[in-house]
């Protein structure tokens, strides 16, 4: 599990294999290659190394965390 973690800090949905869930626990989307897709498959944002951009890579997002160890 990796959170994501917004420019201020503040963790609001975290990944868990490819699937991206919001705090409350709802799927919202998934990790495909360089992309976060939304749950109808479009992209919503890029991933370049550990940050989340914008499609077109002029704002950060934020960041996805380091991996948590298993059954955490």
């Amino acid at each position: 599990m990796r959170g994501v973690i917004d420019k201020n800090g503040e963790q609001f949905a975290y990944v868990l294999g490819n699937v991206l869930y919001t705090l409350d626990d709802e799927p919202t989307g998934r990790v495909e290659g360089d992309f976060i897709l939304d749950l109808a498959g479009n992209r919503m944002w890029r991933v370049v190394g550990d940050a989340i951009c914008s499609l077109d890579g002029t704002e950060t997002i934020g960041f996805l965390g380091g991996a948590a160890p298993p059954n955490v």
